[in-house]
């Protein structure tokens, strides 16, 4: 059985390295005899080399939320891919909606995959739309950012990409997503990538990211058929995040 992936992004938070220690010290206790799931952390960058500082051999490894795909120069306020991965990163996100939200085109996610790939990080690479319409233009949408985020990957390195779907509109319990939706999303995604790249398309692991709770958690997993799922404010929250991994029965 293949491990579930669970990718806990931690957003601007906590605001003290006291707090992230601590956090972290917990969330490591309460997963660390869970055999059948892979844990990616994701903290603020300022947070993330004494978090990452000897953790090797243990269950939980590191992304960085963002990075920038030159290697260097003047970007001021950017981490370069490879300082990320210095400083203890193994994954990177790329296209998160709240990143897209402050302007990140389609052509600087297709930059950030490849400069990560290079760097031998490997890219969660976030699609989705804002709203859904009656036309399904929604899905030309995600297509879209599939194929310009794609298109600097050889067929040979696609499949180390993890693909995260987000909805935006499904963010809220009120417009939560139905499993049977995203079980047709990830057929969507999967076919994108495999009419661009060939077969090994069907290797590419997909995650669902959007107001992932205790109360839909193994339905997205069982009825999604997706491979794991991207946990924002949740987990943070010690006591949602174990009701969470509860729910998904490890």
């Amino acid at each position: 059985m293949a491990k579930i992936l669970v990718v806990a992004n931690w957003k601007m938070n906590p605001q003290t390295w006291r707090e992230a220690k601590k956090l972290f010290e917990a969330t490591r206790k309460m997963t660390g005899k869970m055999k059948n799931i892979s844990v990616v952390l994701a903290p603020p960058a300022i947070y993330l080399r004494p978090l990452a500082k000897d953790m090797r051999g243990n269950r939980i490894a590191f992304a960085v939320q963002n990075a920038h795909w030159e290697p260097s120069g003047a970007h001021t306020g950017e981490l370069s891919m490879r300082q990320a991965k210095d400083a203890g990163a193994s994954y990177v996100l790329v296209g998160h909606a709240e990143r897209r939200e402050m302007g990140e085109t389609n052509e600087e996610t297709r930059e950030k995959v490849a400069a990560s790939l290079k760097e031998n990080l490997t890219p969660i690479f976030c699609v989705g739309e804002k709203a859904r319409t009656s036309d399904a233009a929604y899905l030309e949408t995600v297509a879209q950012q599939l194929r310009i985020g794609l298109a600097d990957v050889t067929s040979a390195k696609v499949s180390r990409v993890i693909i995260a779907y987000e909805p935006l509109w499904a963010i809220g319990a009120e417009h939560a997503m139905r499993p049977h939706d995203m079980h047709e999303m990830t057929i969507f995604i999967r076919k994108t990538i495999v009419d661009a790249h060939g077969p090994v398309g069907h290797k590419v692991k997909i995650l669902y990211g959007g107001s992932v709770d205790e109360k839909n958690a193994d339905a997205m997993l069982q009825g999604g058929d997706v491979h794991g799922l991207l946990v924002g404010r949740a987990s943070i929250d010690l006591r949602g995040f174990a009701e969470i991994l509860r729910a998904m029965g490890v």
